[in-house]
């Protein structure tokens, strides 16, 4: 029940009731800083099983070596100012939360709608590889069908409903398998690795810049961009377990950072190892570049049935992403607050289901490469809102307690925007198509916005209190 009712910045605020929040709680205290490293680990690690390896066409093995350590900073340096707002601003809005301090309720929205355009939409993709790793591996006579995509959601929506800290725990869980496998895989690839196999496309003659090392050119370096995301791809996920995380303001930075270090050093090891076993050009059309770079042995069918894990892992992650993005921006009245009610496990029952529905109706279009290359665009645009979240707060609120603060301050995280802004540029040429669907459903959540939302936003929220009290503050100055 509203109790109050007061209108800022052409935004309508009202509080709400002591009930209304005790049904939009999650359980505090779900995990540590090794719970969370392995969450950031899980959103991305199928990222090293498939997908990069498409990026050898688009730029051979220099571009994308090129654009992988290019988009690692990026990464990193954006993972080191998250890092910081999330020590200051620990909520499960993440990165919506950070837009919101700084860029107001029209910022906070826009980012946190690209956040979860990319988290609804990243495991529909993976639905559709995970149906045709299963028919591939020829488990039971399973072929890849709806029905496959159905399973999997169902599966692990009913995971989630048990509660955060035992669907952290089973995360963690396939995400060590999985991370066996790429042990696995690098023993066994160190010794097939032949140097001249990474430069084995050829040059083409009418590309500005072409050698044995860029066959494209530069412009495959810019090309191959996208696919160099995949690396790390939904990494800055871990702040949106800022809630129900023991110590978030030490265990959330904790946890981001050792989560991309460790996959810098992954992503680094499937690159070379993978290419070097059995050549850019063959790998570049592979749709499952680690098995095949093995060949047909023991180790290639190991790392085969361990590479579902990987998938699994991601999906699995990436389902709790959405849901507390959704019930984040729900709970807040950004969207409608039916979705942010939790059940006795504490956990939000329909932000896991309603954006799972959505997915899977997603997948049944089986285009797995343009859904990621949506799911890609979403997050190239919530990094740009993100880093300028982080610049306007250092500016704008000096004083501001950070239990962890950024090495080198603004100029690290303005390395990260220029490199975002060009990885935005990057997903409209490499694939058009998908760039403007997501276009298309990132309006209609600023559509409804406009319209709707702003003018039922809930001030008492904790995202919102962030806010509303720092501009008070700022009044009173």
């Amino acid at each position: 029940m509203a109790i109050t009712t007061k209108k800022a910045s052409h935004e309508d605020f009202h509080n709400e009731d002591s009930e209304y929040l005790a049904k939009r709680t999650l359980k505090s205290g779900s995990a540590g800083w090794l719970l969370l490293a392995g969450l950031g680990v899980s959103y991305v690690i199928s990222g090293d099983y498939a997908g990069w390896n498409n990026g050898l066409a688009e730029g051979g093995f220099g571009g994308l070596l090129i654009a992988g350590v290019v988009i690692a900073g990026m990464y990193l340096a954006m993972v080191l100012g998250m890092a910081e707002m999330s020590s200051a601003l620990p909520a499960a809005g993440g990165g919506y939360t950070f837009a919101r301090r700084a860029l107001g309720p029209w910022g906070g929205f826009a980012t946190g709608t690209a956040i979860l355009i990319e988290y609804a939409i990243a495991p529909a993709a993976i639905a559709t590889f995970i149906g045709g790793y299963v028919e591939s591996l020829n488990l039971f006579g399973i072929t890849d069908g709806w029905w496959v995509y159905l399973a999997v959601y169902a599966i692990f929506i009913g995971i989630h409903l048990t509660g955060a800290g035992e669907a952290l725990k089973a995360m963690f869980v396939i995400t060590a398998i999985a991370l066996v496998g790429l042990i696995v895989f690098a023993v066994s690839a160190w010794g097939l690795f032949d140097a001249s196999n990474l430069t084995d496309i050829a040059a083409d003659p009418g590309a500005a810049g072409s050698s044995s090392f860029l066959p494209f050119g530069w412009f495959g370096i810019w090309a191959a961009v996208p696919f160099a995301i995949w690396f790390f791809l939904a990494v800055e996920g871990v702040p949106l377990a800022a809630e129900e995380a023991r110590e978030p303001e030490k265990n959330v930075p904790k946890g981001i950072i050792i989560s991309m270090l460790l996959l810098i050093i992954t992503g680094a090891s499937v690159l070379f190892l993978a290419t070097g076993a059995l050549g850019a050009e063959a790998l570049s059309t592979s749709g499952n570049p680690l098995v095949q770079a093995l060949g047909d042995g023991g180790a290639a069918k190991a790392v085969n049935y361990i590479g579902l894990a990987g998938l699994v892992a991601s999906f699995f992650s990436i389902m709790y992403a959405y849901s507390r993005q959704t019930f984040a921006l729900s709970r807040a009245g950004y969207l409608p607050t039916r979705l942010s009610v939790t059940n006795s496990r504490k956990a939000p029952t329909l932000a896991l289901i309603v954006p799972g529905v959505i997915g899977f109706i997603l997948s049944l279009t089986g285009e797995g490469a343009m859904l990621l290359n949506m799911a890609v665009l979403g997050a190239a645009v919530s990094y740009v809102l993100m880093m300028i979240s982080h610049i306007v707060l250092r500016k704008r609120e000096p004083g501001m307690p950070r239990p962890y603060r950024t090495p080198g301050g603004i100029v690290t995280t303005s390395f990260a925007l220029v490199i975002a802004i060009a990885a935005v540029i990057a997903t409209f040429l490499v694939d058009p198509t998908a760039a403007m669907w997501t276009v298309v459903a990132f309006g209609a959540f600023m559509a409804y916005f406009g319209f709707y939302s702003r003018h039922h936003l809930v001030a008492n929220s904790p995202d919102e209190e962030f806010a509303i009290l720092a501009k008070a503050e700022e009044e009173l100055e």
